[in-house]
């Protein structure tokens, strides 16, 4: 069997490009999960050379629910022992919930929730009988909010936030650690696929290599949440203690603005 593997959804941009990137410069093997295929064989090539570990990729939907089965297969198939698990692939949409389209708001809900509830799943079987290894799940400061013009959106991300900290704890006497992951703004391709004002939005966000290296250092560390930059930590204290009647009417002021 091949050496550990860092299995990463969503790997060719974003938070999850530059993830690939500092499990690489650590000399970790990479399996890869996008839709983009051009851009899986030219990280192939471009980290192989670069970093001299082996990268095997699969393009493929995630939001399609056969598609999480397939990916587990093909690593089996590959022999590809994937000690680390970063699900991070997800979108957002934003706008009036009944005037947005319905399919786009079930793929999301297929790719944030059901996909990484399953690879989980998968994965994890393989994980439990070896005892080792590391989960990561991109969640949101958003899954600590209600937010009206992002409802489902929020939803979502307040799952994988539950999700993953009740199953760290179900874990809490083995050596596999569950961490979420919840960055505030960031700057990647979100504002554009949820239709937001990317200026404004790139105002208030940080870096993806920033937001990156966060969720690197403390799943190394084991940590069960991980928020990135000390203003969305302060946010996100600030939320547990303001009520939600409250925080309602805020976010739906700024966001319908």
């Amino acid at each position: 069997m091949k050496k550990g593997y860092v299995l990463i959804t969503g790997a060719t941009s974003g938070i999850g490009y530059e993830l690939m990137l500092l499990f690489a410069k650590d000399r970790n093997n990479l399996f890869l999960v996008s839709r983009n295929k051009e851009k899986l064989s030219l990280i192939k090539k471009d980290v192989e050379k670069k970093f001299s570990v082996d990268v095997e990729y699969l393009p493929i939907d995630l939001s399609l629910p056969e598609s999480p089965k397939k990916v587990y297969d093909f690593a089996k198939r590959k022999n590809l022992n994937v000690s680390v698990l970063v699900n991070n692939s997800g979108f957002g949409l934003g706008g009036e919930f009944v005037k947005l389209d319905i399919k786009r708001e079930e793929e999301m809900i297929n790719l944030n929730i059901l996909a990484l509830t399953k690879l989980t799943y998968y994965f994890l079987q393989d994980m439990k009988k070896k005892n080792r290894g590391k989960i990561l799940n991109v969640s949101s400061l958003a899954g600590f909010l209600p937010i009206p013009y992002m409802n489902v959106y929020s939803a979502t991300k307040s799952y994988v936030l539950s999700f993953s900290e009740a199953l760290s704890f179900e874990l809490q006497n083995t050596n596999i650690t569950v961490s979420a992951l919840c960055p505030g703004a960031t700057r990647t391709n979100f504002a554009k696929v949820a239709m937001m004002d990317e200026s404004n939005f790139n105002k208030f966000s940080m870096s993806s290599n920033k937001v990156a290296l966060a969720a690197y250092n403390g799943l190394m560390k084991g940590k069960r949440v991980i928020i990135p930059g000390s203003s969305n930590k302060l946010g996100a204290s600030a939320v547990k203690i303001t009520p939600h009647s409250l925080l309602g009417k805020i976010l739906k002021n700024f966001n319908n603005n």
